[in-house]
């Protein structure tokens, strides 16, 4: 273990994610979601493949003992990317950032409904405060008038919304997974059920993509990727309660490049909505970590000495 190459890789992986979000974005106005989906999926399968390649592990990276798992978590995960996709159409990058935090909220009670694993008090007040704050961002989106712009940000809204939702029950997918598959397995089928569930969508309107559209709908590829190589590396050398909380940097990020290259102005309820979603989710990293040393230590004392 080495938790600060861990966390570099970790904040490594969130700027290479957010690099991804703005090309997304920057194409949006003229390529519709499900076309953004297979670029982002399939120009991704290369770097994977070469990932593996370089690791030897190409062979067992296509093995699996739960291909209906893969196919689930496929469907969700690329709704999840889809409807994140809509959401960074209509809405700006840091609201739609902050709502995509949601995720991990909803990623406690998915748990606990579907995979048995308890929830505190603690952890469960520590969702609603999160899921208020996702209230405060929502809401001057879906209360404002019915103008074209008003309803675009509505819809927006609850793309993100319901993209959270998707993501969380893929990483609920993704938890049952793991217990019998590999990391480079998961991403392999992942990107490629996305690439081809997003050919579905050509039927409602794929466009040519102009070469600037088309340079940056791969470069969402090839950095989605990269980033989530990054991702998987770093939790090889810390834990995960160590380099989670530096998902955060994403809003950071997020509000900085909105601004910059997008001239998006953060509103009060935004700030104040986000700063709320991340307290919860740093409060639940923080009772994980909690919990896991406690469970340590109980099995440590359990433990016969010899």
């Amino acid at each position: 273990m080495n938790p600060l190459h861990g966390i570099g890789l970790k904040i490594l992986s969130v700027c290479v994610f957010v690099a991804m979000a703005v090309c997304i974005k920057a194409a949006a106005p003229h390529v519709p979601p499900g076309q953004a989906v297979f670029f982002r999926s399939f120009f991704a399968i290369p770097v994977i493949l070469g990932w593996l390649a370089w690791q030897g592990g190409l062979r067992q990276g296509f093995r699996t003992r739960y291909p209906l798992g893969h196919l689930w978590r496929g469907l969700v995960g690329t709704s999840a990317m889809g409807l994140g996709f809509t959401a960074l159409a209509f809405l700006p990058l840091p609201e739609a950032t902050a709502l995509g935090y949601a995720a991990p909220l909803l990623t406690v009670i998915f748990a606990a409904m579907f995979l048995g694993e308890q929830v505190r008090a603690f952890r469960l007040t520590a969702v609603f405060v999160g899921l208020g704050g996702v209230l405060i961002v929502l809401l001057p989106s879906l209360s404002v008038g019915l103008d074209d712009a008003s309803s675009a940000q509505a819809v927006g809204a609850m793309a993100a919304l319901f993209g959270a939702v998707c993501a969380a029950l893929a990483q609920v997918t993704v938890r049952k997974l793991i217990h019998t598959e590999r990391t480079a397995t998961i991403v392999f089928y992942f990107s490629l059920t996305a690439s081809a569930l997003a050919l579905a969508t050509v039927p409602f309107g794929w466009v040519v993509p102009v070469p600037r559209e088309a340079a940056l709908l791969v470069g969402a590829g090839l950095l989605g990727g990269v980033g989530q190589i990054l991702l998987t590396e770093s939790y090889r050398h810390a834990e995960t309660a160590v380099i989670a909380p530096f998902e955060y940097v994403s809003m950071l990020l997020a509000l900085v490049l909105g601004y910059t290259i997008f001239g998006e102005v953060p509103t009060v309820p935004m700030l104040a909505g986000a700063a709320l979603i991340i307290a919860a989710g740093l409060f639940i990293i923080w009772r994980e970590r909690r919990l896991g040393i406690e469970r340590a230590g109980a099995r440590k004392v359990m433990t016969p000495q010899g």
